[in-house]
C-alpha cells in the first residue's frame, strides 16, 4: 500500500482511503491570495478608469469576471470533496462499495455530488494509467496511478469507472486489495494504525469546510456486514 494505511482491515471488510484532491488547502491560500492581489488592482483601477471609454470599461469587467470565476472554481475545488472518498472491498460479501464523487470543474455553481456505487468484485479490473504533459517553462509532469473499471456480468464491456490512486501506491495498493479478497487478512503484513477521516487539524481549514463522509444508510450496514 505504499504510504497508504486501510481506513479499516478486519475478516469482513478492508476500507481504504482515496482523495481526488491533493494537497488540501493549497489552493485555498492561492485563490486568497489571488483575491487580496486583485483587490489592490481594483482599487488602482477605480483610480485611473476612464468610464467613457468603452474599450477600457469593457477590459475592466472582463478581468473582474474571469478572476472571480478563477478564485470561486478554485475554491469549489478544495472544500466541495468529501474528506475522504474510501472505497470498501467487502470479502464476506465479495463486493466493492466506492464512495464517489463527481462534480463538473469547471462549473462555479456546481457543488457536486456523491455518487455511492456498489458492484460484484469479479466485475472489476485495474487498470494503470499514466500520462505526460509539457510545462510553459519547457519542464515535463507525469502523473499515474490506478483506473477501477466495472464490466457488465459475463462481459468485458466496461459500464463505469473510477480512480482507485492517484500519484500514490498505484499497483502496490491493488495487489494488496486482491491479496486482501483472495486469501484474507492473514496473508498481509499488520496494517499500521488507521487515521479517522473526520479527525482533521485546526490548521487543516480546506478539510474542515470540506463534508464529512457519510454513506447511504444500508450501503454502510451492508459493507461492513457478512451475508
Amino acid at each position: 500500500m505504499g504510504n497508504q494505511i486501510p481506513n479499516h482491515q478486519c475478516m469482513t471488510y478492508l476500507e481504504i482511503p482515496r482523495q481526488s484532491v491533493s494537497s488540501r488547502g493549497v489552493i485555498s491560500a492561492f485563490a486568497f491570495l489571488l483575491c487580496i492581489l486583485f483587490a489592490f488592482s481594483l482599487y488602482m483601477m477605480t483610480l485611473t478608469l476612464d468610464p467613457r471609454n468603452f474599450e477600457s470599461l469593457l477590459l475592466s469587467i472582463s478581468e473582474i469576471l474571469l478572476v472571480t470565476w478563477l478564485v470561486t472554481i478554485g475554491l469549489r475545488m478544495d472544500i466541495s470533496p468529501p474528506r475522504d472518498e474510501p472505497i470498501r472491498f467487502n470479502r464476506a460479501r465479495q463486493k466493492i462499495y466506492a464512495y464517489n464523487f463527481k462534480r463538473q470543474w469547471w462549473n462555479p455553481f456546481d457543488k457536486g455530488q456523491v455518487v455511492p456505487v456498489s458492484y460484484d468484485w469479479s466485475q472489476v479490473r485495474a487498470e494503470r494509467w499514466s500520462q505526460t504533459g509539457a510545462l510553459p517553462n519547457g519542464g515535463v509532469i507525469f502523473k499515474w496511478g490506478v483506473m477501477l473499471s466495472i464490466v457488465a456480468p459475463g462481459t468485458n464491456n466496461v459500464i463505469d469507472r473510477f480512480h482507485l490512486s492517484t500519484m500514490g501506491a498505484d499497483q502496490h495498493a491493488w495487489a494488496y486489495i486482491c491479496t486482501y479478497m483472495q486469501e484474507g487478512p492473514s496473508a498481509l503484513p499488520p496494517p499500521g494504525e488507521p487515521k479517522d477521516h473526520n479527525d482533521v487539524l485546526w490548521c487543516e481549514f480546506a478539510l474542515r469546510l470540506a463534508p464529512k463522509v457519510n454513506w447511504p444508510s444500508e450501503m454502510d450496514l451492508e459493507s461492513r456486514t457478512a451475508p
